[in-house]
This record gives structure tokens, sequence and C-alpha cells, in this order.
């Protein structure tokens, strides 16, 4: 499909989703969005749905500011996917040792590696640059640097939620490693102690949803801001390549005879700032669950713990900012799916998937998501199909 035009109060809002089909709160947020006077457009991707101030699933371009809250509060979250040389007939029946393998060497939850990590001795980790990384940390707001030896160990750790490690099988047959994950706490940190110092800004106490409170051009409270955003998306894909390097390793260890070998990474914020120009004006697009789609640029998007991904190639669509959506999207709460659905049905819809079946990931059951085949329909002038993967074997934060 293409996109459907809703009137907003400044920009319309360009829609590649049916205006039926989403929650009311969701619309609000996004005709909220739509009066923001530094708005220069607003596109909504297939997998939309109420967060935070802004949707998830919405990109935001504005001249002259930017809203934390049209983030994300995870900075820099994001996926990673490669393609190895083994292929399904590589893998044993019982899969429970590689999913063993895999947690213990990424830390998930609130679980973190009991020393940093150290990138020199990762196989194929280029750690150019990593000093002056951890470097900058002493720039950023005085609220986390506290967090600092916390941060380190949680580097090359999975998180929670819907943050996951998979091992996934093509539609040929090829063997794929994906992974799920953000810039952990100090990345949400981070973004809550700047949302609170714009909310406090005179110039944000008119808004019709105070966490829409922005930062504006030429202001110490922007400068500040753009410091630590950018210093959080580079440890978000810091933290995702880390992981992979980790992950990378496991595999190498438990196939041994097959001799593995890796294709080049692909990776993809989801929750993230970008300078980019549209239409003669430099703008800052924010994209909060949503990919970067330019022409040939490849991107994931990835469904539920038991219905596969995508791997896409972008088409350039600027009228959709150069994005796409950031995976199937959720159809209900956490506490909805929890309330609706049970560990037998957890059971019945990861049939085949060597994962966690109890209680504390029902609210990831795959009925709690957007059916992804859709979510993909709904955007063929977003993006080209690459690749469909699905997942054998899923480790869930």
């Amino acid at each position: 499909m293409s996109y459907v035009e809703v009137p907003g109060a400044k920009v319309p809002i360009r829609m590649w989703a049916d205006p039926a089909s989403v929650e009311d709160v969701a619309m609000q947020q996004l005709r909220n969005v739509a009066t923001l006077p530094w708005v220069k457009g607003l596109a909504v991707m297939p997998d939309v749905h109420y967060g935070k101030g802004a949707t998830v699933g919405s990109v935001i371009a504005m001249q002259g500011a930017v809203c934390p809250a049209a983030v994300g509060v995870d900075i820099g979250c994001g996926m990673s996917a490669v393609k190895t040389s083994l292929t399904a007939n590589d893998l044993p029946g019982d899969l429970s040792r590689l999913r063993s393998k895999i947690e213990q060497a990424i830390p998930v939850g609130r679980g973190m590696h009991d020393e940093p990590v150290d990138p020199g001795r990762l196989y194929g980790f280029g750690a150019a640059g990593w000093d002056g990384f951890w470097g900058r940390f002493e720039g950023v707001a005085e609220a986390v640097k506290f967090r600092h030896e916390r941060a380190q160990k949680q580097m090359g750790t999975l998180g929670s939620g819907n943050h996951f490690t998979e091992v996934c099988i093509s539609d040929d047959g090829s063997v794929w490693l994906m992974l799920h994950s953000g810039s952990r706490n100090i990345g949400k940190e981070l973004a809550e102690h700047h949302i609170g110092v714009a909310q406090k800004l005179p110039h944000n106490q008119g808004l019709v949803d105070r966490d829409l409170a922005v930062f504006v051009a030429d202001t110490p409270q922007m400068a500040a801001y753009r410091n630590d955003l950018f210093w959080a998306q580079e440890y978000a894909k810091y933290n995702r390549s880390i992981m992979m390097a980790l992950l990378k390793d496991v595999i190498r260890k438990e196939f041994k005879q097959a001799k593995p070998v890796f294709e080049p990474e692909i990776s993809a914020h989801h929750n993230y700032v970008a300078e980019e120009r549209y239409d003669g004006m430099d703008l800052l697009v924010t994209r909060k669950g949503a990919i970067r789609a330019g022409s040939g640029e490849y991107g994931i998007i990835p469904g539920s713990m038991g219905t596969g991904s995508y791997i896409v190639k972008g088409l350039g669509n600027e009228k959709a900012f150069n994005s796409a959506s950031h995976g199937a999207g959720r159809r209900m709460s956490r506490n909805a799916a929890k309330r609706r659905f049970s560990t037998k049905d957890l059971e019945e819809q990861t049939r085949g998937v060597e994962c966690r079946k109890d209680s504390g990931v029902v609210d990831e059951i795959p009925g709690a998501y957007k059916p992804i085949e859709q979510v993909i329909d709904q955007q063929r002038d977003l993006v080209q199909v690459v690749a469909k993967i699905k997942q054998v074997v899923c480790v869930k934060g």
C-alpha cells in the first residue's frame, strides 16, 4: 500500500497504516505531534502504537528542535543480523545446549559481566576508538556519571523486555544470527534526565502534552542533549557489536567441524536521531520504532518470538523520510497479554522454537503482536524483502 494522508494541525500525517486500526490514544499522540511549531513532517509506520509522548512507529522531522520523547527512552535501540555459512543441516536436533551456551555468554535481564568485556580479545571486533569512547563519558550529564562502572559491565549484555538473541534459518536453508538490544539502562537514564530538563524550559510550558517538550537549536540544553544522545547511540551500537562477537564465538566453538564463516553484519538503530536534508531543509529526524530505509540500505524488521523476521533493502521513499517499520509492533499491552494468554498458549505459539516457555515471557507471546506479514505488506513502497528468516533458538531478556 501507499500512505494515507490524515489532516494534522501544522503538517499532514502520512500513514502507512490503516487509520481505523490505530488505537485512539495513539492517534491523539500523532495529532499532538502535528501541533508542534518546529515539526516539518510526520510519517507513521505500519507497526504504530501508543508510547510515551510520541507513538512507537513514528518518524518526526523537525527544524531547529528535537523532542527527546520522540527518540524513545532506550536511546539507540536496534537490531543486528549476520548470515553464516552454516545451513539447517548443520544444526543438531536438540538445540537446548546451544541455547544454554548463548545464555552463558551473553547476560540477560539485569545481569552484567563480572568484568568489562575486553574488545581486544574478541575475534574480528574492531576496537579502534574504544578508549576515546569511554573517555567521552566524562562529558555526559552529571546525573549518570556515577554509573560508569555499571555501564562498562553492562556493555555486551542483552537487557530485558522485548530484547532477544536468535539463531534463525532463512527460506534457502541458511543459518542467520540476530539480536535486538539497546543502550541498556545508561541510555534510559540519560533520556529521562533530559526529558526532565526539557519539561522545565519556558518555551515548553504551553504544549498540549508535556512529554513532547523539545530542545531548540543554539541553546546549552540542546548542546548537552545532543552530546549525550550521540554517545548513547554509539553505546548501543557497540553493545550490539560486542554481543554479536560473543555470539559468533559460541557458534565457532559449537560448530568447529563446520568451520563457520560470517558475512558482513547488518546493523540498524530504530530509536535515534539523524541529521538529514529534505526539500532543501536541514532537519533533525527522530525515528522512534522505525529504521532508516534509504535506497539500497539494508534493514531488519523482526516479528515476534515465534513468527520469524525479514531482512529488507530500503527503497528510499522520501515521503516517509527514507524510513520503514522496526518490527511487527504490539497490538496489546504487556498487562493485557498476561491477562489473555497462558503458558500453554505460549507453548503452542512457539512450537518448534527452543526458548523460554514460562510465565515470565507470556507478555512477549506472538499473539500480543501484529502479524508481521501484514506489516511488511503495508510498506511495499518503503522496502524490498531480501530474505525471510525463522527462529529456531530464541533467548529472551
